[in-house]
């Protein structure tokens, strides 16, 4: 899958760096929700192992992330539920 993706970013001239492995002393924040996100979007994963089927168990996932799995930290409701309630829906 690496190479792939590699590729990809050197066919469209996209800088890759690659910061050291698992630091959550660099981002403790970003660790966790990289590891959730890592865990849960597994679920919807059934496919070869290839940026296609990648970005398509993805996509299921973030529509789960946002639209139907309430999250503690906005008081058991969704993303896109909070930003209704804030008034910064799309």
């Amino acid at each position: 899958f690496m190479g792939e993706f590699e590729a990809e970013c050197a066919r469209r001239s996209l800088p890759l760096k690659v910061p050291p492995p698992r630091r959550p002393q660099l981002n403790g924040v970003v660790e966790q929700a990289n590891r959730t996100a890592r865990v849960e979007c597994w679920r919807f994963y059934d496919g070869e192992l290839n940026c296609a089927a990648m970005n398509k168990a993805l996509r299921t996932y973030l529509d789960y992330y946002n639209n139907r799995r309430p999250h503690r930290s906005l008081d058991m409701q969704t993303p896109n539920q909070q930003a209704a309630f804030l008034g910064m829906a799309a």
